[in-house]
This record gives structure tokens, C-alpha cells and sequence, in this order.
């Protein structure tokens, strides 16, 4: 039970209260079980009203914990695809902040650079500068960043860059700006274009050189000449213009091959080369023609003696695979300012002088003088009458009388062609013969020729005289003509003259004229009956082994080497060793340019076999011929 004592009064008594337990628990136990299922319910209902309530903040908190973990694996995915773009591109990347301290630095700058990126990163992006930019680099920057004035971001520039062992090579830079949060960060991409700029400078090289030699070439030279006449005109002094062509070099390119052709032009390019100051210019114009640029000389005979040593130095012997070679040259002079003052007058200018020193001989050279370009403009303009010279009959043929050394018979007739203009007279074949043969007339007008010649010949054999054998030359273009053998036989046909009664010359350059195609239409022409004989001998290049080879029956001794034979021992020796040489091969030998008994009579000492020339007739035309013919016997 559960008792309670109090006190009552004064009087010392008390009261006791007792009640039993079960009796002080009964009213609570009859509440507890109201209250509790009450409570029960409360707290079931608040927690469904609390689940209610907060279920929806703690979704939210379980997706927005999922969608950060998603972002954060979407950021790592991002920052390792990032690494392996900026890992695998081929350009350098390289990332600096506002200090100019180098962020980020890939594979490819890495590569580019010499560096590795521990090396690099954390470093001033100057260290890969060359000066002067090194320097100014971190004042360029504050500059920017002050006033916001750049004029490389977003520009693509070439600039020098420098590699971790010091050597300088060129890049193709390109700048950008990115802002990271309050940050600024310049990206650069860069790419080493030193293979691009090596190919790039190797065709400006084969653009302005030539590909045999290493010289200029007409493009250099244009600009060569410019700033010679430049410096020419500041300076007040003369600057000078050479033009120089090598003397015979087809006949070696085409006897003995085009790659022997090129080793000697390359040999005169370096003899050339190193017979003047380093200043000067030489250059090919191409073929065999080369240019020399004087910027300075005192006056015009300097450049005459510069054109003097180029001529020696180009005139000693070359040996080139297993042949001695030797290489003339004639020589041109233009003067700047008296010559002209740019490069195109300069240079025709030249040219026409140096094709006045091959009118004097070869082997020298020639200062240009304005009555030079009156002269040119004659040739121009006789070359141009002599393609209307067929067709208006101009021109005629003469024959000068080839006769026996012993008996004084008449043995042949030189057939030689004259142009009778009808402003201009009786034009000498030297003046109008070398304008035919550049401009590829000698064909029709050397097929006339033998055309006429035969009608010729057989109108006398009709008239009832007896002639002698017709000398014919032949031209190096008409000799070329493949169906050379099909025309002479169709001319002969036509005009019904037995191949025995003509004499074919040539000269020795056509000998070395690709050897094994004159061997083979020599043979077809000396098969159809046609003698065949060499004009001009002992002045050409061929060979004297090449004389066996080729079906020659006859060799002519140049006039320049009978000239003096009475008194002159070395042309007399020569003119002896060539009667000797052509009697020991079988064949006959007659001597041009006999003039004088003296002569005469030396060539009979040594056996030459004909002779023709002044002492016993000048060329006559075809009228006067008869006086020297004699009538068949009946």
C-alpha cells in the first residue's frame, strides 16, 4: 500500500491516509489505456505527416547528391577527353596566365620545344623566345593587360621560336583569350613550320636559279640588274652588262651527248664565278648563254678588260669523261646609263653587241654602239625579204670552175647560191646565208638550189656540152631533214640527171652531228651514186678516226689555210699533212682559194689533186659557163 502521515492541528494527533496500491495505479491504468492508444496514433500520424513532409526535401537531396556525383564523373570524363585532345593534337599547346607563367604545355609543344612539361611548366613563357622579344615580352603583356591593345590574339603569325639547346627555328603562332572565372588565360597553338619554310625556300631557289649550274637565272637576273643600275645611280658611276655566248658548244652537245654538253656548261659556270668579285652577278640565260652583272666599274674599258679575263679563263682545255673540250665565247658590252637604263635595253643591247664579236671572228667581244641596232633592225628586215626572195625569183646560182692540177681539165663546177634584191643589188651569201639557216629557210631554198642547179646541168647536156660533176652544198638543217635521200632521188627523177654528175658537200660539224644518223643517210646518198666530199676541212671539231668511219671521197682544204702556204710554214705543214692524210684514206683532195701561182705550185709539189679559185676563174653565172665547157665529139 501507499500511506501518508500529516499532522492535524495542534493537539499532536495525526492522520494517516493509506491507500492500496492497486487502488493508486487504478485511475491511471484506466487513463494509460485511453491515452496510450491516443498517443500511439499521434505519433503514428506525425510521423506519417513528418514523412509526408520530408520526403520530398530528402528525394531532392538524393538526386542533387546523384546529379553531383553525375556532373563530377562528366567533369572528370571532360578533363581526360581534354588531356587526350590536347595529348594527341599535333600542334603545341601552351597555356600562360596573367603573370606570362606557363599553365599548360601538351605532348606536342613538348615535342616542338624540348622541353618537358615539369621542366616547363611554372616557367615564363619568354624562355621560348629569341631576343629581342624575350626582353620585351613581359612589357608587351603589361601593355595589354593596361590598355587592352593586342595585335596578335586571333592572329595567325609567323615568328621565330627557340628549342631547349639554344637553336632558333620558325612557327606558325596563334593567340587566343579565355576568361576562367575572374582569371584571364592566353592559349597559344603553335606549329613548326621548318620543313615548310625549307620547301618553301627550295622552290624560290628553283624558281630563281638554274637547275644545272646554281647560277641566277633570267628571273634573278632581271632583279640583279635593277639593283646594279640602282647602285649604279646613286653612286654616279657605270655599271656594265656582258653577254656572253660559248662559240661551237652545239657541235660538242651534239657529238658527244647532252650530258657532256652539261658538264662543260657547268664547268665554264665556275671558271666564270671565279674570275670576279664577289659583288658581281652571274647568271645562265639559258642554253649557252651566260650573263655577267658589273654594278660598278669607272668606265667602259674596265668592262672591256672583265670580258678580256672571262674570255681566258674560259679558253684553257676540259677534261670531261675522258674528252678534252675546248669552249670559245664571244662577248657583248652594254654600258649603264650610255647603253640604257633598265634591264631589257641593257641585255638586247648586249646581245646585239655579242652577236657583232661572233661577226668578228668569235673568241672576243664587242661594245654596243647605237649604229649596232640600225644594223639589227637591217637584218630583221632582210630576213624578212628573203622569205618573199623564192617566190619573187630573186635569187640565181653561179659556178665557179674545179680543175685538174695536172692536166688543167675541167673536173667539176661549185654550185653557189646569190639573191640579186631589187633595191639592195647582188647580196653576198654571208650576209643573207647565216639569216637563212636561222630561220630554217635553208631547206626549201637548198632544195631549190639543187633543183635548179640539175636543170641546169641538163639543159647544157642538151645544148650539146659536156659537164662536168656539180658541187651542191649542203646545209647542217638541210643534212637533218630525215627524208634528205627520198628528196635528192625525187629531184634527180624530175629532172632526169644521173646521180654520177653531182657532188654532195658538207661540212665536219655535221660529221659530229649524231654520228650514227650521218652515217647512215652518207651511206643511203653514196649509194645512189652521189659523191660525197667535206668543205672546209681542218676547221671544224671532228675527229680524224671519224674520217674512216663515213663514205667520203673527197676533201676540200679550206682557203684560210692556202692563203699563206708560200709563206707561212705552219699553214704549209698543215696544208701537207691534210693532202698526206686524205691520199693514205683513198681519197682525192682539192684546194679552195688559189689565187696566186706561188700557191699553185706548191699544192702540184705535194700532190693535191684539184684546186678551184680566182687564178683560174671567179664564179660565173650559168651564161658565162659555156666559154669554159667544150662541145661533145659527135
Amino acid at each position: 500500500m501507499v500511506a501518508a502521515y500529516g499532522p492535524v492541528g495542534k493537539h499532536g494527533l495525526g492522520m494517516v491516509l493509506k491507500i492500496d496500491q492497486s487502488e493508486l495505479y487504478d485511475p491511471v491504468t484506466r487513463q494509460l489505456k485511453f491515452i496510450v492508444p491516443l498517443l500511439t496514433m499521434l505519433v503514428f500520424a506525425g510521423m506519417l505527416l513528418l514523412r509526408w513532409m520530408v520526403m520530398p526535401l530528402v528525394r531532392k537531396l538524393v538526386k542533387s547528391e546523384h546529379e553531383t556525383l553525375a556532373a563530377n564523373i562528366m567533369l572528370r570524363d571532360s578533363e581526360t577527353r581534354t588531356r587526350a585532345v590536347l595529348d594527341s593534337v599535333d600542334e603545341g599547346i601552351i597555356a600562360i596566365g596573367e603573370n606570362g607563367v606557363i599553365e599548360i604545355f601538351n605532348p606536342a609543344a613538348e615535342r616542338i620545344f624540348g622541353y618537358s612539361g615539369s621542366e616547363i611548366v611554372g616557367q615564363n613563357v619568354s624562355l621560348l623566345m629569341p631576343e629581342p622579344h624575350r626582353g620585351q615580352h613581359d612589357g608587351y603583356l603589361k601593355h595589354y593587360l593596361e590598355t587592352g591593345e593586342s595585335k596578335i590574339l586571333g592572329v595567325v603569325r609567323e615568328v621565330m621560336g627557340v628549342r631547349k639547346n639554344g637553336a632558333s627555328f620558325p612557327l606558325e603562332l596563334t593567340a587566343s583569350e579565355v576568361r576562367v572565372e575572374a582569371r584571364r588565360l592566353y592559349i597559344a597553338s603553335a606549329r613548326d613550320i621548318t620543313a615548310r619554310k625549307e620547301v618553301e625556300q627550295h622552290i624560290m631557289y628553283l624558281a630563281n636559279h638554274d637547275a644545272l649550274t646554281g647560277l641566277p637565272n633570267r628571273n634573278l637576273l632581271q632583279d640583279r640588274i635593277r639593283q646594279a643600275v640602282a647602285q649604279a645611280r646613286r653612286s654616279k658611276e657605270r655599271g656594265a652588262v656582258l653577254f656572253i655566248d660559248l662559240d661551237q658548244f652545239k657541235t660538242i652537245n651534239d657529238s658527244l651527248g647532252h650530258d657532256v654538253g652539261d658538264l662543260l656548261l657547268k664547268a665554264v659556270a665556275e671558271r666564270l664565278v671565279s674570275g670576279l668579285r664577289s659583288e658581281d652577278t652571274v647568271a645562265r640565260q639559258g642554253g649557252d648563254e651566260f650573263i655577267v652583272v658589273l654594278p660598278r666599274v669607272t668606265n667602259a674599258q674596265d668592262a672591256g678588260t672583265v670580258a678580256q679575263e672571262l674570255l681566258d679563263a674560259i679558253a684553257p682545255p676540259y677534261q670531261v669523261k675522258g674528252n678534252e673540250l675546248h669552249a670559245g665565247a664571244s662577248i657583248g658590252i652594254a654600258i649603264f646609263p650610255d647603253d640604257g637604263e633598265d634591264g631589257d635595253t641593257l641585255l638586247k643591247n648586249s646581245d646585239t653587241a655579242m652577236y657583232h664579236a661572233k661577226e668578228a671572228g668569235r673568241n672576243n667581244y664587242q661594245f654596243f654602239t647605237p649604229g649596232m641596232n640600225q644594223l639589227a633592225a637591217e637584218r630583221q628586215s632582210l630576213g624578212t625579204c628573203l622569205r618573199h626572195a623564192l617566190a619573187r625569183n630573186e635569187l640565181l646560182l653561179h659556178f665557179q670552175p674545179m680543175v685538174d692540177m695536172t692536166s688543167g681539165k675541167l673536173m667539176g663546177l661549185e654550185v653557189l647560191l646569190r639573191w640579186q634584191h631589187p633595191e639592195q643589188g647582188l647580196i653576198p651569201p654571208l650576209k643573207f646565208i647565216p639569216l637563212a639557216e636561222e630561220t630554217g629557210l635553208i631547206v626549201p631554198i637548198g632544195e631549190w638550189v639543187l633543183k635548179t642547179a640539175c636543170l641546169q646541168l641538163k639543159a647544157w647536156q642538151e645544148q650539146g656540152y659536156e659537164v662536168p660533176r656539180l658541187a651542191i652544198n649542203l646545209s647542217t638543217r638541210q643534212f637533218r631533214q630525215k627524208a634528205l635521200p627520198e628528196t635528192i632521188a625525187r629531184i634527180l627523177d624530175e629532172t632526169g640527171v644521173e646521180a654520177r654528175f653531182v657532188e654532195l658537200e658538207i661540212t665536219e660539224s655535221i660529221l659530229m652531228d649524231n654520228t650514227g644518223e650521218a652515217v647512215e643517210t652518207l651511206r643511203k646518198l653514196n649509194d645512189m651514186g652521189l659523191e660525197i666530199s667535206i668543205d672546209d676541212f681542218g676547221t671544224g671539231y671532228s675527229s680524224l678516226s671519224y674520217l674512216k668511219r663515213f663514205p667520203i671521197d673527197k676533201l676540200k682544204i679550206d682557203r684560210s689555210f692556202v692563203q699563206d702556204i708560200a709563206t707561212d710554214p705552219d699553214d704549209a705543214a698543215i696544208v701537207t699533212a691534210i693532202i698526206a692524210l686524205a691520199h693514205s684514206l683513198q681519197m682525192k683532195v682539192i684546194a679552195e682559194g688559189v689565187e696566186e701561182a706561188a700557191q699553185l705550185v706548191f699544192l702540184s709539189r705535194q700532190g693535191c689533186d684539184q684546186y678551184q679559185g680566182y687564178y683560174f676563174s671567179k664564179p660565173l653565172p650559168a651564161a658565162e659557163v659555156v666559154t669554159k665547157l667544150q662541145r661533145r665529139k659527135a
